[in-house]
């Protein structure tokens, strides 16, 4: 007697008739996900990404880089749209992207059945070289039952990956802002660096002069030129810090070579004359930050990886066997054969291992993603107010220091000046009260850029993008010091 044992060939049909019709459209796509990403970042910056993902892509965005550096200056707008097309940084961390959707397309995809074939009695004269060939197709029947769960949680994480890719813009479009606000500012102080090295190279060439002639003694000589000296060192830190500030800027932009070249105003822009009102800025923050909403999500993926943990507590492998049995005879030189049906039903047996330490895990996960959303909402709010405080207030610390601070210093210089044409006031003193400007005129750049600074932690604080803590963070001033 020999045995021929086959699957059913029905039962590769099976998994289309439990699983039903999902579509991969969404998922497959070579930028699956990035116009969301897109709408994502031309809300918070008000500027435009692209995924590169071959070389006609690549020259496109080159050339619009090229011709963005062809202007006579970059500003903060043209810089952040440089690094928005030029990032190496950013077109890896959409790959990510692309990995999860990947990863959800491959979730909607059936699993392949597993089919294994085995003869016996092979080289038996009597039995025509032959026993028996066992064929066996066997198909996971739970993870078919559990199949829609699992896409839901793909998906999931598909968006959440959107809002990562989105986020991760975000934050290199405000880097690139600040680091554009900073590498201007330091240029802008090298300049009243510069003019203040005039005055004390005047003043020191003087005393110099004074002395020859007795009319001046050596320690008010020491006094003008130990000025002087340290005013050149602070002009060649103050050049160092503008040169590594670009560098940074450089950097965030991703330019290299040649095209490393680009030139900066020589001053920030002016304060705006009004201000933005954000009377509901809690409100905002928590409908826009794009953390917030990756916490929603996170929230949302463990809940349903939760329900998915309940379902497969007891039973996490269940498996299909289906097929046929032919049976073969020889007798008196005549053959038959005779087929009949079979069907297994394989599964583990839940005797030690109940699943509990597995519902617990999900569990304990689940209550970790609600604390820690709880946690962020409370943070958004604080960092908005924290990001709008910090923006009005640097306005009206920039603007006493443009409005009050430096015409006063100003009239003064006015003042000694007609003084020393009329003989009145000296010319050390003169001198003094130019440097004393200068100073001034450094506090309120300062002043200016920590206002520029503000803004653009305002923004993140809204849309997301930036670390924690930033819009609260204090700049130290960086004016000469004349004492």
């Amino acid at each position: 007697m020999s045995r021929q044992r086959f699957k059913l060939a029905a039962i590769i049909g099976l998994p289309l008739a439990l699983a039903g019709c999902t579509t991969t459209a969404e998922y497959s796509a070579k930028d699956a996900g990035f116009t969301a990403v897109e709408a994502k970042v031309s809300a918070g910056t008000a500027k435009r990404s692209v995924w590169i993902q071959n070389r006609e892509q690549a020259a496109k965005a080159e050339a619009q880089v090229k011709a963005l550096l062809a202007r006579k200056s970059v500003d903060a707008d043209t810089a952040v749209q440089i690094a928005l097309l030029n990032n190496r940084g950013l077109q890896a961390a959409y790959a990510d992207l692309g990995d999860a959707s990947a990863d959800a397309w491959q979730a909607t995809m059936l699993l392949n059945p597993t089919v294994s074939i085995g003869t016996t009695g092979i080289g038996a004269p009597e039995l025509q070289a032959y026993r028996a060939i066992e064929g066996l197709i066997t198909t996971n029947i739970l993870a078919l039952m559990t199949r829609e769960k699992t896409i839901a949680v793909a998906d999931t994480r598909f968006r959440q990956a959107q809002l990562a890719a989105a986020l991760r813009t975000l934050a290199l479009a405000a880097e690139t802002r600040r680091a554009w606000v900073e590498t201007v500012s330091a240029w802008e102080t090298v300049g009243q660096l510069n003019r203040a090295q005039a005055a004390a190279d005047a003043s020191s060439e003087l005393a110099a002069k004074l002395g020859e002639t007795g009319s001046m003694g050596k320690g008010d000589q020491a006094r003008e030129h130990v000025f002087n000296a340290e005013l050149a060192g602070q002009v060649a830190q103050a050049r160092l810090a503008a040169r590594l500030a670009k560098e940074s800027l450089t950097r965030k932009m991703g330019l290299w070579g040649a095209d490393a070249d680009y030139q900066v105003p020589n001053r920030l822009p002016d304060l705006p004359k009004t201000l933005a009102h954000r009377n509901s800025i809690e409100g905002e923050a928590l409908k826009r930050r794009v953390d917030l909403q990756m916490a929603r999500l996170e929230l949302e993926a463990v809940a349903k990886s939760y329900r998915l943990t309940e379902v497969t507590r007891f039973v996490s492998e269940l498996t299909l066997v289906a097929g046929a049995e032919a049976e073969r005879e020889r007798e008196d030189g005549d053959t038959k054969v005779e087929t009949t049906g079979q069907g297994e039903l394989e599964f583990s047996i839940p005797i030690f291992d109940t699943g509990q330490a597995r519902l617990r895990k999900a569990e304990l996960a689940h209550m970790r993603a609600a604390n820690l959303l709880a946690e962020k909402a409370v943070n958004v709010r604080s960092e908005a107010r924290s990001a709008y405080q910090a923006y009005r207030s640097r306005y009206d610390i920039a603007r006493h220091y443009r409005n009050n601070v430096v015409p006063l210093r100003s009239k003064i210089e006015e003042e000694a000046t007609l003084s020393y044409n009329g003989m009145i006031t000296s010319t050390f003193e003169m001198l003094a009260d130019t440097r004393a400007k200068v100073d001034s005129v450094i506090l309120s750049i300062n002043a200016k850029r920590d206002f520029w600074l503000a803004d653009a932690d305002l923004m993140t604080a809204i849309h997301g993008g930036g670390e924690e803590g930033t819009a609260v963070e204090t700049a130290a001033p960086a004016a000469a010091d004349a004492d």
